[in-house]
């Protein structure tokens, strides 16, 4: 049995070589550019891309199975495998997802996030981030207007959100965020199945979608971080209004009835 001291200088190169390529494949993973169930690129473009071997490649893609990070079925290639057990499976996530009195919870903690996302993103993002902004937002626009129902129309404001989220090149937030995407996506599709059919409610949404869209893409931080917190504030408070209203409805409906 060989030891290390034993061990051919060509082994120990691709064993150190195939450790750059698990660390690099890990970082574009980090940084969003490889996405949970994305296939990685064929081994020829990631030997051409990584400047490495086709030996190093494969000893760096072992490593990276062996920690979980890729998953590989014969015949389809490798991808990246699901890294976090999903929150909806705890019984927690079930609990605040189900219960209506947390939704307000969520659109203190969506005002931290965002507020944050936004500020960073602009003043972190790229021409390439801008790009992917662009296209969540005129794809959000492109549903208004159409016979989109609600839970589309939930998933476009979400996206475009969670670009802004990705371009603060901030991978704690990002994953933060995407962890909690079930219970985020509920805050918004209540915004949107009690808001968007109120014309003037959705107008306001509109332009605040504006505002933080040109604030994070014209590189203006305060601005961002101001539009994003503002836009939340003002749903929530719509949100309240709406459910006061129906409180008052109810009341006045059993006073009519002769239960009060």
């Amino acid at each position: 049995m060989k030891t290390a001291a034993m061990q051919t200088p060509g082994v120990e190169s691709t064993r150190q070589v195939a450790d750059v390529v698990a660390d690099r494949i890990e970082r574009l993973i980090v940084d969003g550019v490889l996405k949970t169930g994305q296939a990685l690129p064929s081994e020829r473009r990631l030997t051409d891309k990584l400047g490495v071997s086709r030996t190093a490649l494969r000893e760096g893609l072992k490593l990276l199975r062996a920690r979980g990070i890729i998953e590989t079925s014969h015949g389809r290639g490798s991808f990246v495998a699901s890294l976090t057990a999903q929150p909806t499976l705890t019984p927690m996530m079930h609990l605040l997802g189900s219960q209506p009195r947390t939704l307000y919870d969520l659109f203190e903690v969506r005002a931290l996030l965002e507020a944050e996302s936004a500020r960073l993103a602009a003043l972190r993002g790229t021409a390439a981030d801008f790009v992917l902004i662009t296209r969540r937002y005129e794809e959000m626009l492109a549903a208004h207007g159409k016979d989109t129902n609600a839970s589309t129309h939930a998933r476009l404001d979400h996206a475009f959100h969670l670009a802004i989220c990705e371009a603060s090149h901030n991978p704690v937030l990002v994953h933060t965020w995407t962890t909690l995407t079930d219970l985020l996506l509920s805050s918004v599709f209540a915004s949107v199945n009690n808001l968007y059919h109120r014309e003037p409610q959705k107008r306001v949404i509109d332009r605040q979608h504006a505002r933080l869209y040109n604030a994070v893409t014209g590189k203006l931080p305060e601005q961002a971080r101001k539009a994003a917190a503002d836009h939340i504030e003002s749903v929530c408070a719509n949100l309240r209004e709406i459910e006061q209203e129906e409180q008052r409805l109810v009341r006045a409906t059993l006073r009519l009835e002769g239960w009060e």
